[in-house]
């Protein structure tokens, strides 16, 4: 995402310093205005950075480190003891400041040159309780690969000895008892037996990861944004956070188009001379972004006419993985929408609505409901949406199903008023 440019004048006197981010140590390095060295590039080793910057940082100073893996703990070190701290996109400024000779010293210098020219690539810098979300989306992320990894390593040893296992979960029901009483050699045995043990292990702790998305789904930092996601065919509450994780702030995206190309959901483009070539998305952009959009896109062509009509046109004309990647375009633009101005999704009516709040209730823990019901919570979610305050009652798959009354919930969360 590009930022406006500024004409602003490197400073007399201040110095301007920049952070190499290595996993045991830091290269910090440091220029005046006139690009005159001020602070000759030097190590300093992790655990002794907090007492060298407060010892070394002055509040005049400006700061530039590269996204990495520790860059937040650094920005949360250095951020309180100087003037500005900026935060550059690693592979931009590989681009910008490419060169074939390369050591930590240089990469320091040149990356503090770029901060005087003011021409650094900047990320946004997300809060605590946004970074803590995305780790932990990302930590759920590779149990499920773990998860996966284990159950292939199972079928794979089966299929040495030509056995076909039972369709369905391998740690559920009959198909662990299925599992459990597989005869092979001892020492495949062994394998399975541990196989399996890790496998529940994994299944626990993805079972406990999703307990705790669900509670912060209804949450005070996220709940109020999560009921807009929610409302969407196909968006569930691993989908609704992920989403939430990588956006952050949408504030922060000027425009639908912002937002698609920060997921990297925009059409690439080849065009040189006189020859121009529509390519396939770029992909440059947040990954789990792109993959919870996809994976939303296929639930909603599933259960939702609309999108599924939309997705039938598609296909005639694109490849049907081309046509998923258009849908999941069309939706995040949708989803810039309803967050931005904070309305109901038009193509559901209130029904629709009220299901889709009560399926989310029932993917909840009960001590993330806030003391309310099921029905209850429908309802509150439909206020917040400032849509069904009459419905009581609504009717899916032939079963009729109770939904609260408005006075129930307004005498639990009174702060309703405001918004009735």
């Amino acid at each position: 995402m590009k930022r406006e440019r500024n004409t602003r004048v490197p400073e007399e006197g201040k110095r301007y310093i920049g952070l190499d981010v290595h996993k045991h140590y830091i290269t910090v390095g440091g220029l005046n205005a006139q690009q005159e060295i001020v602070l000759r590039p030097r190590d300093v080793e992790m655990e002794r950075f907090k007492t060298w910057a407060g010892s070394n940082f002055r509040k005049s100073d400006e700061v530039v480190l590269e996204a990495s893996t520790n860059t937040w703990d650094v920005y949360d070190t250095v951020a309180p003891l100087v003037k500005r701290v900026v935060v550059a996109h690693a592979a931009e400024v590989k681009q910008i400041a490419n060169s074939r000779v390369k050591t930590d010293n240089q990469d320091v210098i040149r990356l503090v040159r770029l901060l005087i020219a003011d021409i650094v690539p900047e990320v946004w810098v997300p809060p605590v309780e946004v970074r803590e979300l995305r780790a932990m989306i990302s930590y759920r992320w590779r149990l499920v690969k773990m998860s996966t990894a284990i159950q292939n390593r199972m079928h794979s040893l089966l299929h040495r000895h030509n056995i076909q296992a039972p369709q369905g979960k391998i740690d559920t029901g009959e198909n662990r008892e299925w599992w459990e009483q597989v005869k092979l050699s001892e020492l495949e045995n062994l394998r399975l037996k541990q196989e399996i043990k890790t496998l529940r292990l994994i299944r626990e702790n993805i079972v406990e990861v999703e307990k705790e998305l669900g509670r912060l789904s209804n949450s005070e930092r996220w709940g109020n944004e999560a009921v807009y996601l929610m409302q969407l065919p196909g968006v569930g509450i691993i989908v609704t956070m992920t989403i939430l994780s990588a956006i952050g702030d949408i504030q922060r995206f000027e425009s639908p188009k912002k937002l698609v190309g920060y997921a990297g959901l925009g059409a690439g483009v080849h065009d040189s001379g006189q020859k121009h070539q529509d390519k396939g998305i770029t992909k440059f952009g947040r990954k789990e972004l792109r993959w919870a959009l996809v994976e939303a896109s296929w639930q909603a062509v599933r259960s939702n006419p609309s999108w599924r009509a939309e997705y039938d046109r598609l296909c005639k004309r694109k490849h049907q993985n081309q046509a998923i990647v258009a849908i999941a375009h069309k939706l995040l633009v949708t989803i810039w929408y309803l967050l931005n101005r904070q309305e109901p999704y038009k193509k559901s009516n209130e029904e629709d609505l009220a299901y889709k709040m009560l399926t989310w209730a029932w993917h909840i823990d009960k001590s993330a409901l806030s003391g309310m019901t099921n029905q209850q919570f429908a309802k509150y979610g439909l206020l917040r949406l400032g849509k069904g305050a009459e419905l009581t009652r609504i009717v899916r798959s032939g079963k009729p199903r109770r939904i609260a009354t408005k006075e129930e919930v307004l005498a639990l969360k009174p702060e309703l008023h405001l918004k009735q």
